[in-house]
């Protein structure tokens, strides 16, 4: 028996009440998403949560078992999965141990026999004793229907198994019940909270919606993302942590293959933390920006972006404003045709200030050279060769060229 065996329900009292017991366990609800969790715990409907990778939906699940002193039980969802590895499986090796055990009884039982006909009858008259509970092995799904105690069962990541194990779950969720052909149909008796998580890569069976309550969760505004890193005390300072998130979500902005998400927000936060930095640079972000990215070419992009995303009037290196020298060799048109120098056009005077005109200088080239689809669609981690390579580009990497102006700059 586990050690949470003897755990009390705790059923919540209103909307206002699952914020409330949420938040205590680290996990900052809207109205919206709490108003669905109430929901669930009143209906007892499972719940379907759609929306990007690393958006909080199973830490919603983790957070409501410990708010509310349920056991989680979790399925992990994968391509391939066998119905078996989600419902049961018959414990063979314990039916064979069994088996050798009693041979003897069994010779005893066929011993008088008259036929070979006779004696499979009699043998086979004995399958109850082999197909049940005793052999059994429950997996999560037959677990939480079969639980004497309140639990919440978490189907992990539905999106990523077969369809077929979707038709296996359409029984579990609308009628809370397992059959077992051997055995009979399990009723569940404590009815368990359910929570299935979606990261959208596929659309899933009308019939599997139907069943649910449904809710996308998407990346949250500003304010609650900062108070969501804030409240995981990741040591880093109010004031840096806010400047953090404003850089995480002009992340989010950019064509990358993968997004930063929440958690990982958090765990840069504690990166600087643990570094000790107390106020942002481009420099640093640039040490550790493969906390929040994880494919080379969406670091490469981010690290053209975080000078300008650290200080919004940051004036650019030599080879930043250039046309074709600023270091990143996309070999990108900018709709000329041809690199001449952007300073000495449109008003600009060599120094790269404004010329006597007034014409903007700096945030407006910057954001000129920001558009979306400057770059092949190849670029952005889909297959093929990427972008063009700028003739005679050898080197260092993206972030090394563009960095190293930056110091030589500063060096002046």
């Amino acid at each position: 028996m586990s050690e949470n065996s003897h755990a009390v329900e705790m059923p919540f009292e209103s909307v206002e009440d699952v914020v409330g017991r949420l938040a205590e366990h680290g996990y900052i609800a809207d109205r919206r998403l709490a108003t669905t969790v109430f929901l669930l715990s009143r209906l007892h409907r499972p719940v379907l949560l759609e929306g990007p990778a690393g958006v909080g939906k199973t830490e919603l699940a983790k957070a409501l078992a410990a708010a509310t002193g349920r056991r989680l039980i979790r399925l992990q969802c994968y391509e391939g999965q066998d119905e078996s590895k989600a419902l049961y499986e018959w414990d063979y090796g314990k039916q064979l141990l069994y088996t050798q055990l009693l041979r003897d009884k069994i010779g005893e039982i066929v011993a008088d026999a008259p036929d070979l006909a006779a004696a499979v009858e009699r043998v086979g008259a004995q399958d109850s004793v082999f197909f049940s509970d005793r052999f059994l092995a429950p997996r999560p799904l037959l677990e939480a229907v079969r639980s004497e105690e309140p639990v919440l069962l978490l189907i992990d990541e539905v999106d990523r198994a077969d369809e077929a194990l979707e038709a296996v779950l359409l029984e579990c969720l609308a009628e809370q019940q397992v059959s077992v052909p051997e055995i009979g149909t399990y009723i569940a008796k404590n009815p368990p909270y359910v929570i299935l998580t979606s990261n959208n890569t596929r659309d899933l069976s009308a019939a599997l919606k139907r069943r649910c309550l449904y809710l996308f969760l998407d990346y949250p505004d500003a304010e609650r993302e900062l108070e969501i890193v804030v409240g995981k005390r990741t040591g880093l300072a109010e004031a840096a942590a806010r400047q953090l998130v404003a850089v995480v979500r002009e992340l989010r902005g950019l064509r990358l293959r993968k997004h930063p998400s929440i958690s990982e927000t958090v765990d840069w936060a504690r990166t600087l933390a643990v570094l000790g930095v107390r106020e942002l640079s481009a420099e640093v972000l640039a040490d550790t920006v493969n906390v929040v990215l994880k494919y080379e070419r969406d670091i490469g992009h981010a690290l053209e972006v975080l000078p300008r995303l650290v200080d919004p009037n940051r004036e650019l290196p030599d080879e930043a404003t250039h046309g074709h020298g600023h270091g990143h060799g996309h070999g990108h048109g900018h709709g000329h045709g041809h690199g001449h120098d952007h300073r000495e056009t449109a008003g600009f005077d060599g120094d790269g200030d404004a010329d006597e005109g007034g014409d903007p200088v700096g945030k407006a080239v910057r954001e000129a050279k920001d558009l979306p689809g400057r770059h092949n669609e190849n670029y952005y981690g889909a297959p093929g060769r990427g972008p063009v390579q700028r003739p005679g580009g050898g080197g260092g990497g993206q972030g090394s060229r563009a960095f190293a102006a930056i110091g030589r700059r500063s060096g002046r």
